[in-house]
């Protein structure tokens, strides 16, 4: 019920589509007794549409979220990575049946990532989690993508450990976690975007799973330039829309017990017992 009422709940309430509303309530409304509120409905909405889809909002509100978690220092004396989690989300699941051995949307990073860390870490085990995220439609589980493209780029089928029953961040740390059952001391990297991590570093840790991130897929650049205009408003709408998205996730997961703060940092939670961190 969680995940149904949280799909609903976005298509509904997402900015763009409120702003969109907005004008055409607004645009609705000129003709009538509420003139007033139509001018305001209808120009605010206008300018929003401006404002978030060519000014670089979208970029200062991603960047509390992308650069509160680094990447560990993987040559420090410690335990050997023991595996690599990677969370569903860069595959396009919009063309299913199709002959290619996977569809990647702006997220991909997830994936190739993946394959040049495993390619780094010979030893270490790789684990995909990420089920369907079909609401009305039935979808194959984004690990089955996963596992054909991680195979056709060269890894061993038995290094490869596939969880596609998750439809959520806090299904990809639970369902996880009882799948790996990780031993007390073990290294495991967590990747996933960067935007998105401070909300999986959370479920992990309420999940009892010690990760360290290894954050990917930065949208925003670290000297932020505030005279950055997006090319086109659909563009910047985008980044406002899965940026709003990801500060409700947080407040939501939060209020639910999913997380172990309200915006987890480095400092939070349980960390694997590793000399130096």
């Amino acid at each position: 019920m969680f995940y149904v009422l949280a799909k609903v709940f976005w298509i509904l309430l997402q900015p763009s589509s409120l702003m969109i509303g907005a004008v055409i309530l607004g645009t609705a409304l000129t003709a009538t007794q509420w003139r007033r509120l139509s001018r305001a409905l209808l120009w605010g909405g206008i300018a929003a549409l401006l404002v978030g889809g060519l000014s670089p909002l979208g970029d200062l509100l991603i960047r509390p979220l992308e650069y509160r978690f680094e990447a560990p220092d993987l040559d420090r004396p410690g335990p050997a990575i023991a595996g690599i989690i990677v969370l569903g989300g860069g595959a396009d699941m919009q063309a299913p049946g199709t002959r290619q051995i996977a569809g990647l949307n702006e997220a991909a990073e997830r994936y190739t990532e993946a394959v040049a860390l495993a390619r780094r870490l010979p030893g270490a085990r790789l684990v995909f989690s990420g089920g369907s995220g079909g609401l009305l439609t039935a979808e194959a589980p984004e690990a089955e993508t996963a596992g054909r493209l991680f195979e056709a780029l060269g890894l061993p089928r038995d290094r490869i450990t596939l969880e596609a029953a998750s439809r959520d961040t806090w299904e990809n740390a639970v369902l996880t976690a009882r799948l790996v059952q990780p031993k007390p001391g073990e290294r495991w990297l967590l990747v996933t975007s960067a935007w998105h991590m401070p909300r999986a570093m959370g479920c992990f840790r309420k999940a009892g799973f010690a990760v360290e991130p290894w954050p990917v897929d930065y949208r925003s650049p670290r000297k932020l330039d505030l005279a950055r205009v997006h090319a086109s408003i659909p563009e910047g709408l985008r980044r406002i829309d899965f940026v709003a998205k990801e500060y409700i996730g947080l407040v939501v997961y939060y209020l639910a017990g999913r997380t172990d703060a309200l915006l987890p940092g480095p400092g939070d939670g349980p960390r694997s017992p590793v000399p130096g961190a």
